[in-house]
């Protein structure tokens, strides 16, 4: 499909010009810098007239994933650029457009799109989140237009300060909001929560004040720990020996890692999750009297921040299978009281073909014997884990497929600049039987991995969300990686030292 009919369009989108000359790295580290105290400030401009928004449980996770802060400016975070982004891929690796990226005025072309569906999708999302701030009953009454032109706006300017990343920084803008975000969860979460609550149990009198007050610092440590094995495990991997087949002596090896999918598998999943549970949210609080849509999803009513009522899953199918949706969390009610709630507690369950009275709301019908019957919450849990690792198996396959990095596609590519295995013949088809017994069985047992790890953190209330956690050190990592092989870290030995 050929796309210079966009063209009058593309022009009319404003855009960040390049540097005259080429950027020395201290350049980029001031840039960066600048960029990342925009973000912030950002980050901590309230939306006018929405009240709250970020202690809804649902949207927790969304600030983590899309380097958002729900009820602020960027409340839309990097939502729209990575649906373009990954549009644009759909539509490349279908065939469905035909761009060549080696040609600079058709890659300009392919960016400037990129960046019109990304505001487009800003000011689709600025709606939607609207509407759910006016359903959840956050917007305070005749603000509803004001939310929305400021949601649209900072969308806008993440979306360029995105690009200014790129052009002008050390790696891309949506890494590092994603990593700075989580970071100030992580370092704003244990100032403002941990360590208050061990200050309480210190001045509490009795032989439990110290131990009460370690354990109030047990979803920083959780965090540690998910760190430390992530890092351990982003370092796993198979190595394939490999020679260049015009020049014999030289040789190599390639590197299949664990993570091969990275956490892509997870993003993909959790956010899967987040879209269904936002979407019902909206709907099924409308219809309180059916049996249906009550073993879908049940919904109670409860206070909210503005002062109005504000609809909650607290059970049926949704519930039970969703990771993200406990009544209770341990960074906030204390690991002793979680676990008790874990092993011993039970969401309502309404049966469809139950026998409450017609018309009846169904807060009401669950009262009722033979209407609603107890699912014990351990049975969340191990439903919920056990749908996120699967999702994860389904959606690592469908990332490495969709991204090239397939047995296939990368035998092609490894053939294509001159590399073969050592004792076989120069084939691609050679290559790619061999690489078929490593990547799919290892893109399979990392997704597991990553589902495994993301539930346990979740579970176990760590700092910044299990997703942070694995999101920050993939980042990272990426980034450690990307600088050592530009031999930017030779000249910085402190640099060095930080992110080793």
């Amino acid at each position: 499909m050929s796309l210079e009919f966009l063209d009058p369009i593309l022009k009319l989108i404003p855009g960040i010009k390049k540097p005259l000359m080429p950027l020395t790295f201290k350049e980029k580290l001031k840039w960066t810098a600048l960029i990342m105290v925009a973000y912030f400030a950002l980050f901590s401009t309230p939306a006018l007239g929405v009240q709250n928004a970020s202690a809804q449980q649902v949207f927790q996770l969304i600030n983590v994933i899309f380097a958002a802060k729900i009820g602020t400016l960027i409340t839309v975070g990097i939502t729209p650029i990575v649906l373009a982004s990954i549009l644009l891929q759909l539509l490349q690796g279908s065939g469905a457009l035909n761009i060549d990226l080696n040609d600079p005025e058709q890659k300009g072309r392919f960016q400037s799109i990129q960046k019109l569906i990304a505001i487009v999708v800003a000011v689709i999302e600025s709606f939607f989140f609207s509407f759910t701030f006016l359903n959840s009953g956050l917007i305070v009454p005749g603000f509803f237009g004001l939310v929305v032109i400021q949601l649209i706006l900072g969308a806008v300017m993440i979306i360029f300060l995105d690009e200014m990343m790129v052009k002008y920084g050390i790696t891309s803008g949506i890494n590092l909001f994603i990593a700075g975000g989580v970071a100030y969860s992580i370092i704003a979460g244990t100032l403002t929560i941990l360590l208050p609550s061990a200050m309480q149990q210190l001045a509490t009198p009795g032989a439990t004040a110290i131990p009460q007050a370690i354990e109030a610092f047990g979803p920083l440590f959780v965090a540690i720990i998910v760190m430390l094995i992530s890092i351990y495990v982003y370092d796993m991997k198979v190595e394939l020996p490999m020679v260049f087949s015009q020049f014999r002596g030289i040789g190599g090896r390639l590197p299949i890692s664990l993570l091969y999918a990275s956490v892509m598998p997870v993003i993909f999943a959790t956010s899967m999750e987040i879209a269904i549970t936002s979407l019902a949210g909206g709907v099924l609080p409308h219809f309180a009297t059916s049996n249906i849509a009550g073993f879908i999803g049940y919904y109670t009513s409860q206070p909210s921040a503005s002062g109005g009522n504000a609809s909650i899953l607290s059970g049926g199918l949704m519930y039970l299978l969703s990771i993200n949706s406990f009544s209770l969390s341990p960074i906030t009610s204390g690991y002793g009281a979680y676990f008790s709630y874990l092993a011993t507690g039970t969401s309502p369950m309404l049966i469809p073909w139950g026998h409450s009275p017609s018309g009846v709301n169904l807060a009401f019908a669950c009262t009722l014997a033979n209407s609603c019957i107890p699912i014990p919450e351990w049975v969340h849990v191990l439903l919920s884990t056990l749908l996120l690792v699967v999702l994860c198996v389904v959606f690592g396959k469908f990332y490495i497929e969709m991204t090239g990095q397939n047995p296939k596609n990368v035998a092609e590519q490894l053939q294509s600049v001159g590399w073969q295995i050592p004792g076989f013949r120069r084939d691609p088809r050679i290559i790619e039987q061999i690489l078929e017994k490593y990547i799919p069985t290892i893109t399979v047992i990392g997704s597991i991995f990553v589902g495994l790890l993301a539930a346990f953190a979740n579970l176990t209330g760590a700092m910044g969300s299990g997703m942070g956690v694995l999101l920050t050190v993939g980042i990272m990592y990426a980034l450690y990686q990307q600088l050592e092989n530009d031999n930017t870290l030779a000249g910085y030995p402190a640099l060095d030292r930080l992110l080793s």
